[in-house]
């Protein structure tokens, strides 16, 4: 029997198409991830049993899952939630992104480690600007396309493109693996997050984006997606291979 041939892997550039007002845009994929650690007060023990809970209950998070926190709770409850706000401002503005959080919304997220993946299909127009809450577990955001490893602890903040797969996986491991988050939630992540947009001068600038590299292929598509040698990509959620 003769063996099917491997896939091919895409040589790229890869490229994302995303809705700007009522049409397809096309722009560049940035493998730039700006990242600090900043000073965060802890949260207080009332709103880590109040997160857990949340988890438990109603979320019932599974390994692999990222999913939306209320943020309401976790604002009347602790005091000092401000001061992450303050330090995430002061941190981007330092990143010469000026009060680019200021109109920006925010959500509080958990996640269960996370498989890769990529957010180029439903947020193309987008970066994401994440604020890490919980302590250090043992964990790493991995970019796989580019090698970078960013260890997760209280105060770690990141902005990257949304197009740049990625995902959270031990700092010992080299993929996504079920296995390694079984025990529980004790190796849950919170986050606060932002969507920056994409097409703001200074997010674009800070992140080297390019915008309409493909004009073409963009007026004939009608969703958002990320593509690269003229065809949609897909992308192993365990290896981080496409």
């Amino acid at each position: 029997m003769k063996r099917a041939p491997p896939p091919q892997r895409p040589s790229g550039p890869f490229v994302s198409y995303y809705w700007s007002g009522d049409a397809i845009r096309s722009r560049s994929v940035s493998g730039t991830v700006l990242t600090g650690t900043l000073d965060l007060p802890a949260p207080p023990q009332r709103v880590l049993a109040d997160w857990k809970r949340e988890m438990a209950s109603r979320l019932c998070l599974e390994p692999g899952d990222v999913e939306q926190m209320p943020l309401a709770r976790t604002q009347a409850r602790w005091p000092d939630y401000g001061l992450c706000l303050q330090a995430m401002r002061d941190w981007t503005q330092g990143q010469g992104l000026a009060d680019v959080l200021g109109s920006a919304d925010i959500a509080l997220m958990a996640c269960r480690g996370a498989r890769y993946h990529h957010d180029g299909g439903q947020y193309g127009g987008a970066a994401f600007c994440n604020l890490f809450l919980s302590e250090d577990q043992g964990l790493d955001v991995h970019f796989p396309a580019t090698g970078m490893r960013i260890p997760l602890v209280r105060g770690t903040a990141m902005i990257f493109d949304t197009g740049q797969p990625h995902g959270v996986i031990l700092r010992r491991g080299t993929g996504f693996r079920e296995s390694d988050f079984a025990a529980g939630l004790d190796l849950a992540q919170l986050f606060l997050t932002w969507e920056l947009p994409i097409e703001d001068a200074r997010v674009a600038g800070a992140l080297g984006i390019e915008f309409d590299i493909d004009a073409a292929t963009a007026s004939r598509l009608n969703e958002e997606q990320l593509r690269a040698n003229d065809a949609r990509v897909e992308l192993n959620p365990e290896s981080g291979d496409w």
